[in-house]
């Protein structure tokens, strides 16, 4: 039976009926090649004042003002580009060896702007005491050039069977029994603490959401799919690049109707453009693209992805409506 326990408890939960999700892994083939492209750097916003002779820092453990003098002790690099460089390949994902003539060309542009209104001592001195975040900027920028590059493509592995439902934890306070998810909570602000419930075709009891723009859409979900639910954790294997890491994405809410299977991402207005947001799109277009393939091939739905504006869900609108509005259907792989 199903367990509703207090904050530090949770609330496993599944219902025996579910949505086919078949296993699909993409991965290369032949030979990979990675690594970031040459690129000119935005520096108009990086800028440092001259430094004194002696720095002012406060001391972590006692709270007392200790004076460090740089004068023209300590080590010094030959070339002032050397310390970014220097700075830069301390990031897991640089080789110097792979990416010198780049890090050079970086610190190189980056030299160059502070010499346009410092002088070259007081360059060194800044280079020297703001190594570590003046080459955090230099890295932020360079995740926007990473490439990737197969000799063959790639290859779409799609396993057989289905992955099952998994399994789905909530805590909650015991005297807050789960709410009503027609009716929107009073203080919206923080709709995480909100624990629904009250769904018929919710593969789940119950649901947060982080938003109520997300409950709004259950309502939708709940009149117009056939079954619904919030994938948690791992439930698919769905990887997108965010500049040189892999990461894992989730849809917010997957639903199924008599035509087709549909995952849904409803997103802050302001972030529609976000390049996150676009990566996670893009890679699980090409999921659906992929599943849709395997379904009709063996008498199943297509699958289609929803990128959905927070502010254009209304609890009056139909999943057809959002689908016909803010379907994506073309083909990404």
């Amino acid at each position: 039976a199903d367990a509703y326990r207090g904050p530090l408890g949770l609330a496993p939960l599944s219902l025996p009926r579910g949505i086919d999700i078949p296993r699909i892994l993409i991965v290369p083939k032949g030979e990979v090649r990675s690594g970031f492209k040459p690129f000119t750097l935005d520096l108009a916003t990086l800028r440092y004042a001259p430094v004194s002779d002696e720095l002012w820092v406060q001391h972590l453990r006692t709270g007392q003002l200790d004076v460090v003098a740089l004068g023209r002790g300590g080590f010094e690099e030959a070339r002032l580009e050397d310390y970014l460089v220097s700075g830069l390949i301390d990031f897991d994902d640089i080789s110097y060896d792979d990416h010198a003539d780049l890090l050079y060309d970086l610190a190189g542009q980056t030299v160059q702007h502070f010499l346009s209104y410092l002088t070259e001592d007081d360059t060194r001195k800044v280079l020297r005491c703001y190594q570590q975040p003046i080459a955090a900027f230099i890295h932020s920028q360079m995740q926007q050039h990473w490439f990737e590059q197969t000799d063959e493509g790639h290859e779409v592995k799609i396993s057989k069977g289905f992955t099952e439902l998994k399994p789905s934890a909530y805590s909650y306070a015991v005297k807050e029994p789960p709410a009503d998810y027609r009716v929107s909570p009073a203080d919206k602000s923080n709709m995480s603490r909100y624990l629904f419930g009250g769904f018929e075709r919710c593969l789940y009891p119950v649901q947060k959401f982080e938003s109520d723009a997300e409950r709004k859409l259950a309502v939708i979900l709940e009149r117009g799919a056939d079954k619904w639910f919030r994938p948690a954790r791992g439930q698919f294997q769905i990887y997108y690049r965010d500049g040189a890491d892999h990461r894992e994405y989730q849809p917010d809410f997957v639903a199924e109707t008599d035509a087709a299977i549909y995952m849904l991402e409803p997103k802050m207005r302001k972030e529609m453009a976000d390049p996150v947001v676009l990566a996670k799109q893009a890679a699980a277009l090409r999921w659906c693209a992929n599943a849709s393939v395997h379904a009709l091939a063996h008498g199943g739905k297509p699958w289609r992805y929803l990128l959905i504006p927070h502010d254009a869900i209304a609890e009056n609108m139909t999943l057809s409506g959002l689908a016909s509005q803010f379907g994506e259907d073309r083909r990404m792989w």
